[in-house]
């Protein structure tokens, strides 16, 4: 078979004659021949697999530039480079699902500030990190006060200083009064300070890739609390005797769980259960999910590092939440518990109760 003109090769491939035109000048598919009198271009049958390849990737929404690179792979790497693409897609759609609930959620909701509280609550809470049985030191960081709750778990070389940046940044909301109507953009702009922040910590002569955190926290604006999750540390709700996990670890084993292509029993033991594929670090900003909670009087929350969720299965979680009142010795517990499990990794908790507020408060 000869050379075929683009409007032929534009109809076997599916690429119209103004991509192909593009992806010439950029040097993705350039043409097998150009007429020099006519300056037609005309293109080899042979080129057909590589521009179908184009035409499916464009369909992905896969931009130009990583198209270059996935077509200098072989088949192996190109198809790594696509499965790493689509888990990238995936996560900002379950992010920005998030965001469309959240923004629901908070749009639909009535001021707090107009809606008189018959019972004012307020937060009981407690905080602890511990560096575990086998790491030397501890990059988790855990906060507790009256209107912030946060756990950070850094990573890399550079993980203690990330995490602990993140969680300084989100401290200022403890003494800003936030209204509630602007509640979405004060935790969208902490949070954009925290990437910042952790930036600012691999700048400090350490690439990009060794400085991380994962970051879970809660704000309290009085009737309801604020979650802001990235990663894989976690959030739970023990109410009312029953224990609810109210984040979804941004994990590479997590999607493949919720693709259906692992079993939860199977995540738990896998060997990339900690690979994670959205957290604050220095490569570029990420999208956090958030979501508001209403308040009850006797509700309790835990935010955790993996340290604890990784080696401690719910139902002890649950147990000793249930079982132990004073939020100081349940963080105790918990940690305990951790560390009764081989402590692998470092452990960090915090436990706030939410009850009603006590007089002369």
């Amino acid at each position: 078979m000869g050379l075929l003109t683009i409007g032929t090769f534009a109809k076997a491939s599916r690429l119209s004659p103004k991509a192909l035109r593009l992806y010439d000048e950029l040097g993705l598919l350039p043409p097998a021949r150009v007429d020099p009198v006519t300056g037609y271009r005309l293109y080899a049958p042979e080129q057909l697999d590589r521009a179908r390849l184009v035409a499916w990737l464009r369909r992905l929404g896969m931009p130009l530039a990583r198209i270059q690179h996935v077509c200098t792979l072989d088949a192996a790497a190109a198809a790594q480079e696509v499965r790493a693409f689509w888990a990238q897609v995936e996560a900002d759609t379950a992010a920005r699902r998030d965001l469309a609930a959240f923004l629901v959620d908070h749009l639909s909701r009535k001021d707090p500030a107009m809606t008189p509280i018959t019972r004012p609550l307020e937060i009981r809470y407690a905080a602890l990190s511990d560096t575990g049985l086998v790491r030397e030191s501890n990059q988790d960081t855990a906060y507790a006060g009256s209107r912030l709750l946060a756990v950070a778990d850094g990573f890399g070389a550079g993980g203690a200083a990330a995490g602990a940046a993140a969680v300084d940044v989100l401290k200022r909301l403890e003494t800003d009064n936030v209204p509630a109507g602007s509640l979405l953009n004060a935790l969208e702009d902490a949070v954009e300070q925290a990437g910042r922040a952790v930036r600012g910590v691999a700048g400090a002569g350490l690439s990009s890739q060794e400085v991380g955190t994962t970051l879970t926290a809660m704000l309290w604006t009085g009737s309801q609390l604020a979650l802001v999750h990235i990663g894989d540390s976690r959030a739970y709700l023990l109410r009312a005797g029953e224990l609810f996990r109210i984040t979804h670890d941004h994990t590479v084993v997590q999607s493949m769980v919720d693709e259906g292509r692992l079993s939860p029993e199977e995540a738990v033991s896998h060997p990339q259960r900690s690979l994670l594929i959205r957290a604050l670090s220095g490569d570029a900003e990420v999208t956090p999910d958030m979501r508001l909670h209403d308040a009850r009087q006797g509700d309790r929350y835990l935010l955790c590092s993996d340290g604890l969720s990784s080696v401690v299965p719910d139902e002890e979680i649950h147990r000793a939440l249930a079982a132990i009142g004073d939020p100081e010795q349940a963080v105790r517990e918990l940690i305990a518990l951790a560390n009764r499990s081989g402590g692998p990794d470092n452990v960090s908790c915090v436990v706030a109760d939410v009850m009603e507020l006590r007089s002369g408060h």
